[in-house]
């Protein structure tokens, strides 16, 4: 079903005035699902024609894409994408600062911790004491990760745990802001064992506080990088201080597609959405500007890895993950982040007259429009 743009307004006006109990027929699912098709072929179809731009363009056996020097390409995502998966250890419910990007806006107070000496791996509370009986039954991931939210708020009850990981000959890495971190604390990390540190420097504005952090880092951690959602404001502060950031010597920069979830959607009411595989909801420009910021990467020779982390390459990720552990073919945790569809952030881009579906055809009698009854 090639649904028009503008039969898919009108359908999808209807929609966002639904309550929430009630439901959408077998019918609307397939006015629905054609009007997420239709938007994600044109938003495809105008992706395909960026990367038809970017000469050096280079995969990681089919499952992401990046440009650059491959040798800098982040071990962290290797794992991920290759390997037995990003096992994510968690410690730090707290956050100095508060990004409209983030996953956890407005609700920052209101993170329950973890718990007082405890991590969380796997969805497992842990004592440090427990490590060692952990390793000695499971089989070790290729790389683990620290996340949620700043650890740097506490980073000292970090060293130790690094440190077994780290002898256990498991690669780690770290994701942080940045602000708070000290030339002190950066080399403790790096005497505990850390692989790899990634700064989201969009989270400050690429502040020259962490942009010096960066060059810090690297002193002495082996890979250093940043990894931030792309957004306007991060591609225009990016080049203001790219000369800056290139002194520091980092090898890699992680583009990640912003997706957006019920606590940071409103930030970005009135953008042009899209629903990718019926999963992940991004702004479309998200997408676009990395693929802008690689094209420019690739004809300046940016001696770095310059990775498009993007909603493909999370779908990736969970189907390589799914695999390692055995689960059943086609298996995967990628899904929609939304209890109910919120069909009102997908008006905008269905008023864009710059935003064209590829094909459309008339919709059968039974699916007009008119059979609406307001």
């Amino acid at each position: 079903m090639k649904i028009s743009k503008s039969d898919a307004l009108i359908w999808f006006d209807f929609f966002s005035q639904l309550s929430e109990d009630e439901e959408v027929s077998v019918k609307h699912e397939e006015i629905i699902y054609a009007t997420f098709a239709q938007i994600e072929a044109a938003v495809d179809h105008r992706n395909d024609r960026l990367m038809s731009e970017i000469k050096g363009l280079k995969t990681l056996e089919n499952r992401t894409i990046f440009v650059g020097n491959e040798s800098k390409f982040p071990l962290g995502c290797r794992s991920c994408l290759l390997g037995t998966g990003l096992s994510a250890i968690r410690k730090t419910n707290k956050c100095n600062l508060e990004c409209k990007f983030c996953y956890n806006y407005g609700e920052l107070d209101a993170i329950h911790p973890v718990g007082e000496g405890l991590w969380e791996i796997g969805g497992t509370k842990f004592y440090e004491k427990d490590i060692d009986l952990l390793l000695s039954i499971q089989q070790k991931p290729t790389g683990i990760s620290y996340v949620y939210l700043e650890p740097f708020m506490e980073i000292e009850k970090y060293y130790t745990i690094i440190k077994k990981f780290s002898d256990a000959q498991i690669h780690q890495h770290l994701y942080t802001n940045g602000t708070l971190a000290t030339e002190e604390t950066l080399k403790a990390l790096g005497e505990a064992g850390l692989d790899e540190i990634r700064f989201n420097l969009g989270a400050s504005n690429c502040s020259d506080k962490v942009i010096g952090n960066i060059g810090l880092a690297k002193k002495y951690i082996k890979s250093v990088g940043i990894e931030t959602p792309m957004t306007p404001e991060f591609f225009e502060a990016f080049f203001k201080k790219k000369q800056a950031i290139f002194e520091t010597k980092l090898d890699f920069i992680n583009c990640a597609e912003l997706h957006l979830n019920e606590n940071n959607i409103g930030n970005y009411y009135g953008e042009n959405m899209y629903i990718s595989r019926h999963g992940y909801i991004s702004p479309i420009w998200s997408r676009e500007l990395t693929l802008k910021f690689m094209k420019i990467a690739e004809e300046e020779n940016w001696d770095l890895a310059i990775h498009d982390c993007s909603n493909y390459t999370k779908f990736a990720r969970g189907l390589n993950l799914s695999s390692k552990e055995g689960m059943w073919f086609g298996a995967s945790n990628y899904a929609c982040e939304f209890s109910m569809i919120p069909y009102e952030i997908f008006i905008p881009i269905l008023n864009d007259d710059s935003f064209q579906f590829l094909n459309e055809e008339e919709l059968p009698d039974d699916y007009k429009p008119e059979i609406i009854d307001f």
